[in-house]
């Protein structure tokens, strides 16, 4: 089903729950071509759900979910395909195959949905490396890396194969406040170079305002607002104004241990 609209992404009306836990009951959302929407709500609200909903892992209830202006939550799976190919997802925890080298995990989504050679694989994922900033590291192993130069791997996996939209769940979770600057930089810097769509979930108010365009807020199984960052920032709404507040001060109490964090930077 195609779907006449000036969004490029689009949820309307969505309906998801998981047996009597009811993770949305009326999600509507407009995502605009080459912009960095972020997501923001409390753990435990659904936010990643609604990434997983846009790549149909997980089936909407009732409500229509349009990339493009095609309807993708009733497609099956040999329809999907080619808009996941579209589409990239930078997962929590990374999701790099330890048996595999960082070559091999970059270069995985290229030889499973591609027809490349070997020279052009090896070139892509050179470029993909310097652009995270690990250039040469191809033949090591996940394992030998520390938790920030793991998430920059999988990022450069998520964005090897150029789609036109990248979706981040929670790209700083575990981070220290070093890598976690060093993380917003390359999600914003990458937007810009790319000039890819960007939807980012994240509890991280800080790496939040520094990569948004806009920023839309879930609250009680809805968007509550989507508002450029400035306004998002200023907005006298006690819901907004006050998880602010509250995820301020999470990101200074983890900032309690500054020693640790920069034992981690150094990694």
């Amino acid at each position: 089903m195609t779907h006449e609209s000036s969004e490029y992404i689009e949820f309307l009306s969505v309906k998801k729950a998981f047996g009597k836990n009811v993770i949305y009951d009326d999600l509507s959302l407009s995502v605009r071509k080459g912009e960095t929407l972020v997501i923001l709500g409390p753990s435990g609200t659904g936010k990643s759900v609604m990434l997983k909903m846009l790549i149909g892992l997980i089936k909407p209830e009732e409500g229509n979910i349009y990339f493009d202006g095609t309807e993708v939550s009733e497609l099956k799976e040999k329809k999907l395909l080619p808009i996941r190919r579209k589409i990239s997802m930078l997962f929590q925890g990374g999701a790099l195959f330890d048996s595999l080298s960082v070559g091999e995990n970059i270069a995985f989504p290229l030889r499973e949905h591609f027809h490349l050679s070997d020279k052009d694989i090896s070139r892509r994922v050179k470029e993909k490396l310097e652009m995270v900033g690990l250039p040469g590291i191809e033949a090591r192993k996940p394992g030998e890396l520390s938790g920030g130069m793991r998430k920059r791997v999988a990022l450069a996996r998520a964005i090897v194969a150029d789609p036109e939209v990248l979706l981040y769940d929670e790209p700083t979770t575990g981070l220290d406040p070093m890598n976690t600057h060093r993380i917003s930089q390359l999600i914003r810097s990458i937007q810009r170079e790319l000039r890819m769509t960007s939807l980012v979930v994240t509890h991280d108010i800080a790496s939040a305002f520094m990569v948004a365009d806009r920023m839309a807020m879930l609250h009680e199984r809805k968007i509550l607002a989507v508002l450029p960052k400035e306004e998002f920032q200023a907005s006298q709404d006690p819901r907004i104004s006050d998880f602010i507040r509250a995820m301020e001060w999470s990101d200074a109490k983890e900032l309690q241990n500054p020693r640790l964090a920069l034992q981690e930077s150094l990694k």
